[in-house]
């Protein structure tokens, strides 16, 4: 009853602030840049087949495929030639023999920016000492639980709670929180995802610190001086199907996936488009060889633009990554956004797994306690 109480709250609280809040088309894009140098080299196609402590951002529900008791990753990329810095790491735990949770966080910056508001001076004159710098961040916290529904034989779900907080120097600062929720479902061979991102919407309230020098060149350039307000990531839907097949004596795993993204926020420039829904369909392979050795590739971003010559061509993001596994230790590579007619250039990105299995801890601590009772 208590926590019907509590849900209840929440809902009231999530009525009332979408009621002052504006839908943003395009929010919290950081979020949307993806970790984990599988998936990315996967061409993003990961929300079936996720199945260690990055499913915290994937799909939730992908965290009851963890084999080990504990596991620990990291990831590290640049963008836009080293301008832009993400930085990704997560701690994933068995909780017990249906359920796992994971902690994860983001960081996407953009540090030593020059602010140039307080270029002139009041005589007019230029002074380059006058130059300041600041740091516009991203982070983003996550708790993930999942559970295996025992009732139905192949079934996991899994939620994901998020807290962001974003800051543009001293002048502006919000903090976000919202929801995801994630299934799914193993057949055979098949294995079958539903995401929903951000369900109840995630909401960003902003406040701002102007100083009045700022807002002064804001007003005399013409620029829209801004107000403390209510931001809103609108709801999507993410739909995957991956199929995985043994082969040569099961020492090649073959596995391809595809993933469907839906969002109901109006026209966006994807493959499917509608005035109220559009679909962009991302697609991976990856082959495995004696679960040691990867090679993986994959496609997305699939769009219409404009070239050179007027001419409406079909854009198509290729992916493209490898992998080592060797004992608790997995290292995987990915190289992205390396298609010429993409605005960014291309992204080495590599990211580490750590699996530790807490059977082999205590035998360790066994046998080394073993030894000292016989060394006295």
């Amino acid at each position: 009853m208590k926590l019907q109480k509590i849900l209840s709250r929440i809902l009231i609280y999530f009525g009332f602030s979408a009621a002052l809040a504006q839908p943003a088309k395009y929010s919290n894009e950081f979020l949307g840049i993806g970790v984990g140098a599988r998936a990315l080299g996967m061409g993003y196609t990961n929300i079936a087949s996720v199945n260690d402590m990055t499913s915290g951002y994937w799909n939730p529900a992908g965290l009851m495929g963890i084999q080990s008791n504990l596991q620990a990753g990291m990831m590290h990329s640049e963008y836009f030639a080293g301008i832009a810095k993400y930085d990704y790491g997560s701690i994933a735990a068995k909780l017990d023999s249906l359920s796992t949770g994971s902690i994860s966080f983001i960081r996407f910056g953009i540090d030593n920016i020059p602010n140039t508001t307080d270029l002139i001076d009041a005589n007019g004159n230029v002074d380059y000492d006058r130059i300041s710098t600041f740091n516009a961040t991203d982070f983003a916290l996550m708790l993930t639980y999942a559970q295996n529904i025992e009732r139905i034989p192949g079934l996991d779900f899994g939620t994901n709670v998020k807290i962001i907080r974003r800051t543009i120097g001293d002048f502006a600062g919000a903090w976000g929180f919202g929801l995801d929720a994630g299934a799914t479902y193993k057949f055979k061979n098949f294995k079958f995802a539903a995401v929903g991102k951000d369900i109840t919407g995630t909401f960003n309230a902003w406040s701002y610190n102007l100083p009045p020098n700022m807002i002064s060149t804001f007003q005399v350039t013409g620029n829209e001086i801004p107000v403390n307000n209510v931001e809103v990531t609108v709801p999507r839907l993410i739909l995957g199907t991956a199929y995985t097949k043994n082969v040569f004596k099961d020492k090649i795993a073959l596995t391809g996936e595809i993933n469907l993204t839906n969002t109901f926020d109006g026209k966006r420039n994807v493959l499917i488009k509608t005035n109220s829904l559009s679909v962009d369909p991302t697609m991976g392979i990856e082959i495995g060889y004696i679960k040691t050795i990867f090679l993986r590739g994959g496609i997305n971003n699939i769009q219409k633009i404009t070239d050179v010559t007027g001419k409406e061509v079909t854009s198509v993001q290729p992916n493209f990554g490898v992998g080592l596994k060797y004992k608790i230790f997995s290292l995987d590579y990915a190289m992205t956004n390396f298609n010429n007619s993409t605005v960014s250039t291309y992204s080495h990105v590599f990211s580490l797994k750590l699996d530790i299995n807490k059977f082999h801890m205590d035998l360790h601590l066994h046998h080394h306690h073993h030894l000292n009772n016989q060394h006295h």
